[in-house]
This record gives C-alpha cells, sequence and structure tokens, in this order.
C-alpha cells in the first residue's frame, strides 16, 4: 500500500548504514527526509547526495533527519558515505521492500532496453509520522532547496 499524503505511516523498519534500525517511530517528534536514488556512485545520485550532505546541518536545524535509500546492499553504501562524507546515514533496501511501498520502482528505457529501476523521488514525513510531502521524478538541481523549505514550512511558531 503506497502511503498517501497527510496520512499516517504505516510502521516498518528498515536497516541503515551505522547499524541504524530505521523506523518512522524510532524518529517521532523529527520530521524524516527519506529521498530514493537509483545507484550510488553514479554521476546524479553521487551530486544529490553531496547537496543533501552540503546542506545536512540546515536540515537538522530545521527539525529534521535525512535518510538515502536505493537497492545497494550495505557495503556498497558504506563506500558511497565514505567516499562523500555523507553526514546520514543510506538505506539498504536490497528487498525493494521500501522501493514498492513508496511505489518508486518504474520501467525504464536505458541504453534502448527496458529495464526496472529506481525513480528519483523524495518524502517528507512529519514529526507525527505522517506524510506531509512527496516529490516524484525530480530533476537534481535545486531539489534540495525545495525540500529543506518543505521541511522549515512544517515547523509550527512556537
Amino acid at each position: 500500500m503506497t502511503p498517501a499524503l497527510n496520512k499516517p505511516l504505516p510502521d516498518f523498519e528498515a536497516l541503515a548504514t551505522g547499524g541504524v534500525k530505521f523506523s518512522p517511530h524510532a524518529f517521532a517528534g523529527k520530521a524524516i527526509v527519506l529521498y530514493f536514488y537509483p545507484k550510488d556512485n553514479t554521476p546524479g545520485c553521487t551530486t544529490e547526495a553531496m547537496q543533501f550532505r552540503d546542506r545536512h546541518k540546515d536540515f537538522l536545524k530545521a527539525g529534521a533527519v535525512v535518510f538515502g535509500v536505493s537497492r545497494d546492499n550495505m557495503a556498497s553504501h558504506d563506500r558511497f558515505k565514505a567516499n562523500l562524507e555523507l553526514p546520514f546515514e543510506l538505506i539498504a533496501d536490497t528487498e525493494e521492500k521500501l522501493c514498492h511501498m513508496f511505489g518508486v520502482v518504474k520501467n525504464k528505457i536505458m541504453y534502448g532496453k527496458k529495464v526496472k529501476g529506481i525513480e528519483r523521488s523524495t518524502f517528507l514525513i512529519g514529526p507525527d509520522s505522517v506524510l506531509r510531502a512527496e516529490w516524484r521524478g525530480i530533476k537534481v538541481a535545486g531539489h534540495v532547496d525545495e525540500v529543506l523549505a518543505a521541511v522549515k514550512a512544517l515547523k509550527q511558531p512556537a
């Protein structure tokens, strides 16, 4: 079942780098940015990861945690994270459970062949575990700033 906007997420668990067990409820009280990307160490994914890295302090200041998600295994994620000095964890969705749950697995044409791949997508989960925003089929340029603005908009004035 694909999560619906403004509805609570079902609870689920996924393993991330750093030995972190991710679940929406484990991060209740914080906004969660889940960004799905096709593959570690590819040009677009590297650029996107670096942009989230470079704005990471701003996300933390706005009360959000960031997680990258792809079908790569933990060893690949560990290398990708170390090479780019990423300050956030990466979820290894090798069985595509999260990818299917969020509906990001799409048929793509690569080099003239049909392949199944991840559509670059980002989801913003509010501190109340409710899906607050989604971006699908995004372009990397400017995307991180757009997500950060949405995170800041979640914060209610005290």
